[in-house]
């Protein structure tokens, strides 16, 4: 593991960015945008920045405050976890456990090191490297963040209920792209239809439901359960999705869209694009992306979306670490 582990410290932000890019087509649909939503909500520039902090004496909380961080933003302190709404969860163990046995010399390239640990977990898991790719690169960055001491030590549990288990990818995309049944005449109800939106998939009842051109986080104030002994950003009239504010202005919302990207209302460029540059979230033209921030988005079907730990405001040390 430690001759992977140098090559993967020398690869910057835009190598990852270029390789995960380079993947994206082979790997299975399921895990398609789970991938990519996984490298937008833990960064290595976010990494290298705290550890930059770190190097020139600057507390970890002090840091914080400076960046905004909220939640839990360090993948330390979840290498088991971070990555369990990628359908791939399932095989974590037999993926860091090639990540771990690899004693080859490294290939040359970042593609090519997902690839090789992607056939090794797939020889002992008896599953397709389509399935295993996007894991792959989502445990070999997990490598390079917390070490390598740190992710031998983690006892690599899969963290998911039988139930989430037993699914098969069929399953899971059939779930993601029905649209819930309006009754015999729904076309009647015009902007009183209903549509689910599913905020953790591994879990039967992680729902809450908008009403047709409403915003995420609106519908999930209608959630009244208790969510902030799961996640202290979440009060208690808010529901799951931590809100701070209704205005693009707190970043606390945002969310990756794992399906039904294309029924949620478009990015407008004055506020939510602008904003998301500024929280260093994404930076992107697409009317659409995978990440979005809830109190903006407007669903016209149900989606499935699932929600970072974390939220923060580092979008100026992230333009200055590229200059």
């Amino acid at each position: 593991m430690s001759g992977l582990y140098v090559p993967l410290c020398e690869a910057t932000p835009a190598d990852w960015q270029r390789a995960v890019a380079t993947i994206a087509a082979e790997i299975h649909v399921i895990d398609r945008n789970a991938t990519r939503i996984w490298f937008s909500f833990y960064p290595l520039d976010l990494h290298l920045a705290l550890d930059e902090a770190r190097a020139a004496g600057e507390d970890e909380s002090a840091t914080a405050r400076r960046l905004g961080l909220m939640g839990t933003w360090r993948l330390v302190d979840q290498i088991d976890s971070s990555h369990r709404f990628l359908y791939a969860h399932r095989y974590w163990p037999q993926v860091k456990s090639a990540i771990q046995s690899f004693a080859e010399t490294p290939p040359a390239s970042l593609p090519a090191m997902f690839s090789a640990v992607a056939d090794a977990a797939g020889r002992v898991a008896r599953v397709d490297r389509e399935f295993l790719l996007g894991m792959s690169a989502v445990g070999l960055m997990t490598l390079r963040q917390v070490g390598v001491e740190a992710f031998a030590a983690a006892p690599g549990h899969i963290h998911l209920s039988d139930r989430a288990r037993a699914m098969s990818p069929h399953q899971v995309l059939r779930q993601r792209a029905r649209d819930d049944w309006q009754g015999v005449f729904g076309f009647t109800r015009g902007l009183k239809r209903l549509w689910t939106v599913t905020f953790d998939e591994a879990e039967a009842d992680a729902r809450f439901t908008v009403i047709n051109d409403q915003d995420l986080a609106g519908g999930a104030r209608n959630d009244k359960r208790e969510y902030r002994s799961r996640d202290p950003r979440c009060t208690p009239d808010e529901g799951p999705i931590p809100v701070e504010c209704r205005a693009a202005s707190c970043g606390t919302c945002w969310v990756g869209v794992l399906g039904g990207a294309e029924k949620l209302s478009p990015v407008v460029e004055r506020d939510e694009a602008a904003r998301m540059k500024v929280f260093g979230y994404i930076d992107t033209t697409d009317e659409r992306p995978l990440i979005r921030l809830a109190c903006q988005a407007r669903a016209t079907g149900a989606v499935s979306v699932v929600i970072p730990p974390w939220n923060g405001m580092f979008g100026k040390e992230l333009r200055k670490r590229q200059s």
